[in-house]
């Protein structure tokens, strides 16, 4: 199995792992749910950067996802976290959930790119997005970039919530309510693979749906921080042929306000250390610091320099 649940754990615990003597600060990393990657993904960079900065601890907490991180981090909850650029674009621009623009919102490092999972049971009528009209629907846990995007998606097929019965579950919530038939469909925004979708596939007969076309194509024309991506064919049981469907990247994001050495320190991580972090989940080996130059949001002007200099 690609994620190694154990190293997540450690990670989550690096305070214990790496002893906190003579640190003078302690960070916090944003992630998400237990059932996606940013769980075990961003306990080992916070693992990592605390061996590398032995100035600093820092520890990942579990979160909602997304929104919630961009909301922790501008209130000063949080010192770092990740999240879709959906929810980037929409904080720094103030449209969305956001009523106010996030001004002082950075882009620090783009991570993998997340492919948007339309699973339902193999056995359903349902044959595209449209179809869920009337449907119990999973569209992410309340405060996620994947409820964002969920909206995208069935507005892209001419739905609002109010044409489906929104349930608001978590990757692996979604998962369970797949296999004992208490929702009718599920879109997770997630890389792959990913727990929850192999968790559904290994346990019960699933489909994945695409997101294909003329739907696709006004998507990509609409929302300048999406892109069209592929769910390759074997990436879960079942899945006998890729599925064309929507991408957007995952970014590490902090306030213009963090210390640009913590900046500096995660991205020669990213640029150098890769290895220890595709060790915790394979979604690392797309880490591509070429991708800086195309961020959704200003970058952090420690990265700026990085960028500028490597």
């Amino acid at each position: 199995m690609q994620i190694r649940r154990a190293f997540a754990v450690a990670a989550l615990l690096a305070t214990g792992a790496c002893g906190s003597e003579g640190r003078t600060e302690f960070l916090s990393l944003g992630t998400a749910g237990t059932g996606g990657i940013y769980y075990p993904l961003g306990g080992a960079i916070a693992s990592r950067l605390s061996v590398a900065d032995s100035a600093r601890q820092y520890t990942a907490e579990v979160s909602g996802g997304s929104v919630e991180n961009v909301n922790r981090v501008a209130s000063g909850q949080m010192d770092l976290a990740m999240a879709i650029a959906v929810t980037m674009y929409q904080a720094y621009n103030g449209e969305g959930d956001f009523q106010q623009p996030v001004t002082g919102l950075r882009a620090i490092a783009p991570l993998y790119p997340n492919l948007t999972h339309i699973l339902v049971p193999a056995s359903s009528d349902i044959l595209t997005v449209a179809d869920f009209a009337g449907q119990r629907v999973s569209v992410g846990a309340a405060g996620s970039g994947t409820e964002q995007l969920a909206r995208h998606v069935l507005e892209a097929y001419g739905l609002t919530y109010d044409d489906i019965d929104p349930q608001y579950l978590s990757f692996a919530e979604s998962s369970a309510a797949l296999r004992d038939g208490a929702i009718d469909g599920a879109i997770i925004s997630v890389g792959y693979p990913a727990a929850a979708v192999l968790e559904a596939s290994t346990t019960g007969d699933i489909r994945l749906l695409a997101v294909e076309g003329e739907v696709l194509q006004g998507m990509l024309e609409d929302h300048p921080y999406y892109n069209d991506g592929e769910i390759p064919a074997g990436a879960y049981p079942g899945v006998e042929e890729a599925v064309p469907t929507l991408a957007v990247m995952n970014w590490v994001f902090s306030l213009e306000s963090l210390d640009g050495d913590v900046v500096r320190t995660a991205l020669n991580i990213f640029e150098n250390d890769r290895v220890s972090l595709e060790q915790v989940h394979d979604m690392a080996k797309q880490i591509d610091l070429g991708r800086l130059s195309s961020a959704p949001i200003p970058l952090h002007s420690a990265a700026e320099q990085w960028l500028t200099e490597r």
